[in-house]
């Protein structure tokens, strides 16, 4: 549905509902996930920012301060701390870069590549917990990037 139609529409009072909000219905979602990562977490030490940082290195090992934060939408004052932390668990190293000394380059460890194991036992985990099948979360993962690529495209017009 395009703004047009949505202005055009005549819309219901309970349009605003909590519950009518896809916002809130997200919003709700990850709420959920991150209740469902703590645990699964807890037992290596590591938020659910941690993990994501690790999901990245284990993708691409040896990337910038920079590059990462494009990857997980965070800016070098969020992942700073949280790459300290990474690197004092002894999942990480930070190394500036000799070719420029104002880049920061992460790199996994032994220990945080040999977690990359675990991360498949919390992936089933996860997706025993979410109850959809393999084809439904591929649909949610794939409309979920839809509508951010679509919000993102929207702030850029405006």
């Amino acid at each position: 549905m395009n703004k047009e139609a949505v202005k055009s529409e005549a819309l219901p009072d309970e349009a605003l509902g909590l519950g009518q909000q896809l916002c809130f219905a997200v919003y709700s979602a990850a709420h959920a996930f991150n209740r469902a990562y703590k645990p699964l977490l807890d037992r290596f030490g590591l938020t659910y920012p941690q993990y994501l940082v690790l999901l990245a290195l284990w993708q691409q090992d040896a990337m910038t301060v920079k590059r990462i934060g494009e990857e997980l939408g965070l800016d070098s004052g969020t992942l700073s701390p949280l790459l300290k932390r990474l690197e004092a668990a002894g999942y990480v190293r930070r190394l500036r870069d000799p070719a420029d000394e104002r880049q920061v380059i992460v790199s996994l460890t032994a220990s945080g590549r040999n977690l990359k194991a675990e991360a498949f036992k919390i992936l089933a985990e996860i997706g025993k917990a979410s109850g959809c099948s393999l084809e439904e979360i591929g649909e949610l993962r794939d409309a979920l990037h839809r509508l951010a690529h679509r919000l993102g495209d929207s702030l850029q017009e405006d």
